[in-house]
């Protein structure tokens, strides 16, 4: 077990407001939330076995979060925040590491960011991958793409996804 507390908060960007949580110095989750967060957070306590407290003042999640502001005002195109992948097994960390790769304004398809994670035949666990993911945005999963070149469903808000798109390309400006 962790020896400090799990520390969130909401924070608001363009595309509602995403729930930052922290551990020992480090985000374990970073996402938009659609609803209520309480689920979420529910989740995440189950999860990790840990209360969560309400913290607005923590200093990883204030990096976090001013790196988000940036990345909406168009002034940063990578995030350093540090990740706790405690949430993250298996094939899945492969694949998430490698759609940190994929340069901003870029996009790859799911088999491209298989092979890319060295499993070329494992384009259907990438999305999984990214549908799951605790780190959204920070991790780049928006940069995915099917190999039609359609966007997929971003979590069931691909108007997101589009606008993340746009955010990158300077499109719709």
């Amino acid at each position: 077990m962790t020896s400090s507390p799990l520390l969130w908060r909401l924070h608001p960007s363009p595309i509602g407001d995403i729930l930052i949580a922290t551990v020992d110095e480090a985000v374990v989750t970073l996402h938009p939330v659609h609803d209520s967060p309480d689920d979420d957070l529910q989740r995440l306590s189950a999860a990790l076995r840990m209360p969560l407290e309400p913290d607005d003042a923590d200093a990883t999640a204030n990096l976090a979060a001013r790196q988000l502001d940036a990345y909406f005002a168009g002034a940063l195109r990578t995030f350093d925040v540090p990740l706790d992948w405690r949430l993250v097994r298996g094939f899945t960390r492969a694949a998430l590491e490698a759609v940190r790769e994929i340069p901003y304004g870029e996009t790859a398809g799911y088999g491209e960011v298989a092979a890319n994670a060295g499993s070329p035949r494992a384009a259907r666990a990438v999305g999984t991958a990214c549908a799951t993911t605790p780190f959204s945005i920070v991790v780049p999963v928006h940069r995915v793409i099917r190999s039609d070149g359609s966007l997929g469903e971003y979590g069931g808000h691909p108007e997101v996804k589009r606008f993340l798109l746009d955010l990158e390309t300077g499109a719709g400006e």
